[in-house]
C-alpha cells in the first residue's frame, strides 16, 4: 500500500482535496477528525489534556470545549507545544493503526492521510510521499476569516503559528494550488492521483 501524507496551512483547502482524493478511490483519513476521537470522554487522550489543562476546558457534557482550549493554546506557544506533544502519540497511534487495516484488506490500494502539523512534528517521514496543499497568501486570509468569523488580525495570530507555506512546499513531492477555487483544484488533484497510481505500480 502506498501511503501518502497530506498537508498544507490552515484554511487552504486540505479538506476539498482529501475529499477529492477519497472519490478518486483513496482511502483517506482527517487527523483533525482522529485528534476529537482521542480527546473524546473517557479516553485516555482526554483524562492526558485534563491532567495539564484542567477541568475548566470541558463543556457541561464533558466533551472539550474546542474554543475555550484554542483560544489558550493559540495565545502561548508553549501551552500550544504542549498540546501537541499530548496529543501527538495517541493520534499516530490511532493513524497507524487504521491504515495497518486498509493494508490488509486493499495492499494495492493508495492510503492518505491528512494533518496540519505533519511537517512540525516529522510524521510526514512515515510516509512514502507528501502532497502540500497551498494558496496564495490572500487567498487564505480570506478563507480563514470567513470560515471561522474571526478578526483579521486573530487570523493573521493563527496564520503565523504555524510554519510558513513556503516552507512546507519545500518538503513536498506533489503540489496542489488552490488559489483559482474548486474545479482547477479538482484538476490538479486528478493528476496528482494518477502519478500516485503510477508510482504504485
Amino acid at each position: 500500500m502506498l501511503k501518502v501524507g497530506l498537508t498544507g496551512s490552515i484554511a487552504v483547502g486540505k479538506s476539498f482535496v482529501l475529499k477529492s482524493l477519497s472519490e478518486l478511490g483513496c482511502h483517506t483519513l482527517d487527523a483533525d477528525k482522529i485528534a476529537r476521537e482521542v480527546v473524546a470522554p473517557n479516553m485516555p487522550g482526554l483524562k492526558a489534556v485534563i491532567e495539564v489543562f484542567g477541568k475548566d476546558i470541558l463543556k457541561n457534557n464533558g466533551t472539550v470545549d474546542r474554543a475555550k482550549l484554542g483560544a489558550i493554546v493559540f495565545a502561548d506557544e508553549g501551552k500550544r507545544l504542549r498540546l501537541n506533544s499530548i496529543l501527538h502519540p495517541f493520534i499516530i497511534a490511532e493513524q497507524d493503526q487504521r491504515v495497518r487495516d486498509w493494508e490488509q484488506r486493499d495492499p494495492k490500494g493508495v492510503a492518505v492521510v491528512d494533518a496540519a502539523l505533519m511537517i512540525e512534528s516529522g510524521g510526514y517521514r512515515r510516509f512514502d510521499k507528501l502532497i502540500v496543499v497551498h494558496c496564495r497568501p490572500e487567498v487564505q486570509l480570506a478563507r480563514l476569516i470567513a470560515r471561522d468569523g474571526i478578526s483579521i488580525e486573530e487570523a493573521e495570530k493563527r496564520i503565523a503559528a504555524q510554519l510558513s507555506q513556503e516552507e512546507k512546499k519545500k518538503h513536498a513531492d506533489f503540489l496542489i494550488d488552490t488559489s483559482e477555487g474548486f474545479e482547477a483544484t479538482r484538476a490538479r488533484t486528478k493528476e496528482v492521483f494518477a502519478a500516485l497510481k503510477s508510482v504504485n505500480g
